[in-house]
């Protein structure tokens, strides 16, 4: 049986790549967004992804492998 492909997303504003994933069957592995209403948004969305928080703040060696690594940054 083959596994299920992971993502992860860097500036993930609302979600949209996430919602994107979802719907191709893709898990949703960490998030990474610093603004208040959509972290708020995304846990809701995806309580089992890991919220990264501020990006600038995040140690590359200490996070999950993903298949696909997408971001929104502004």
């Amino acid at each position: 049986m083959s596994r299920k492909p992971t993502m992860g997303n860097f500036f993930s504003g609302s979600g949209t790549w996430e919602l994107a994933a979802e719907m191709c069957g893709i898990e949703v592995v960490f998030e990474s967004e610093i603004e208040p209403f959509p972290v708020a948004l995304e846990a809701k969305r995806f309580p089992n992804a890991i919220q990264l928080g501020d990006v600038a703040k995040v140690d590359g060696t200490k996070i999950p492998k993903v298949d696909i690594l997408t971001n929104s940054s502004p």
